[in-house]
């Protein structure tokens, strides 16, 4: 029911404004009278480098889409915080220091990075909270829904256990880092699925999501439950499911349960082709990067109405309410549908992705 609420508010107001010959959510920047030019300066800060899609997808596409909608004045800079939140405190501080014009912040701790937005804020440097949810006076927030990434993951899950699937299943589930909003919201989602139907024999929240962590706490979880009596694993991303994977294989296990993931990794991807993870959640990054390379440039050269077409949802913090953003919605990777996400979207390649190891594999389910 919210996302359905949220969907039909924004189609209205989208009506509404076509309909009065405002709305111009991508339009260049000849079309207004901005505040500022095409000659301004965005910082990115990413927070770790153990997941690939931050330096691969996001934040190339960001940088050319800011790029285009500049005329090619516009500039970024970058810095990856290495799941490191003093690194990423000192990045930001560099970035005020050097005062960019607007700071595009996937944070590494949502609360601990929150005195850092209020500098920045206090310097008149706008923040958009991008993936995670930064508490602070942010300006608006560009990420997927993460509640439907959970509920996604575990309906999958589900799925593959079959209709014989009940409480005397039991799951694992290997969650991600406990200073990450987003972790406790994936988790929430997928509950709000398994709770009733299986039995959550063990939960774990993992440090940093380290894949080694992950793989730690499935080899405990294995050695207490049993290896031939967990029923399914619920990993919260691609890099901890690679440590799940790697725990069944040195606890001897050559037929693995069904195990999720999310991010859509190429190791996942192959992983899948290969039927060691079962599936991922395919989270359509050009929409997302894009998405927040166009509420930047709107919010910096004072594009009120195209900034308010671009961030119709909104959400809630611990320290804001009713924070400007836009969700983007997200998608099942399974065998089946590698075709139609990753490839479709020209992610990756199927050579990439069918390697002459995974020819049979691949074959086998028509990748070819």
């Amino acid at each position: 029911m919210r996302r359905i609420a949220l969907s039909v508010a924004a189609t209205t107001m989208t009506l509404s404004l076509a309909g009065c010959g405002m709305l111009n959510a991508t339009g260049d920047s000849s079309d207004a009278s901005p505040t500022r030019g095409n000659d301004v300066t965005v910082g990115v800060l990413m927070p770790e480098k153990t997941n690939t899609r931050y330096s691969q997808f996001d934040y190339p596409i960001m940088r050319d889409r800011i790029s285009e909608l500049t005329k090619k004045q516009g500039k970024t800079v970058y810095a990856n915080a290495d799941a490191s939140l003093k690194k990423q405190i000192r990045q930001m501080q560099q970035m005020i220091d050097d005062k960019v014009d607007l700071i595009v912040l996937d944070a590494v701790d949502s609360h601990g990075i929150a005195p850092m937005v209020k500098k920045a804020k206090e310097a008149g440097i706008p923040v958009i909270a991008y993936d995670r949810l930064a508490e602070g006076p942010i300006d608006a927030y560009a990420s997927f829904d993460n509640e439907l990434v959970g509920e996604v993951q575990a309906r999958t899950l589900l799925g593959a256990l079959g209709p014989q699937a009940d409480t005397s299943d039991k799951v694992v589930m290997i969650n991600g880092s406990s200073t990450d909003p987003n972790s406790a919201q994936f988790k929430e989602g997928a509950l709000s699925e398994l709770n009733g139907k299986v039995t959550i024999a063990d939960s774990y929240d993992t440090p940093a999501w380290d894949p080694k962590n992950a793989e730690k706490e499935m080899t405990k979880a294995i050695n207490s439950i049993g290896k031939d009596n967990i029923a399914a694993v619920y990993s919260a991303n691609d890099a901890m499911a690679g440590g799940i994977v790697d725990a069944f294989h040195n606890a001897g296990v050559t037929h693995l349960p069904p195990i999720t993931g999310q991010d859509a990794e190429l190791p996942a991807v192959q992983r899948i082709v290969s039927g060691e993870q079962y599936m991922s959640v395919y989270k359509p990054y050009p929409d997302l990067a894009q998405a927040a390379a166009e509420m930047a440039v709107a919010k910096l050269q004072g594009r009120d109405i195209q900034f308010d077409s671009l961030t119709q949802d909104k959400v809630d913090s611990p320290t804001d309410k009713n924070i400007p953003a836009q969700l983007v919605t997200v998608n099942a990777l399974t065998r089946q549908t590698i075709k139609s996400t990753v490839l479709a979207d020209g992610i990756y390649k199927l050579d990439a992705i069918c390697t002459p190891k995974l020819k049979a594999d691949c074959t086998a389910i028509g990748l070819k």
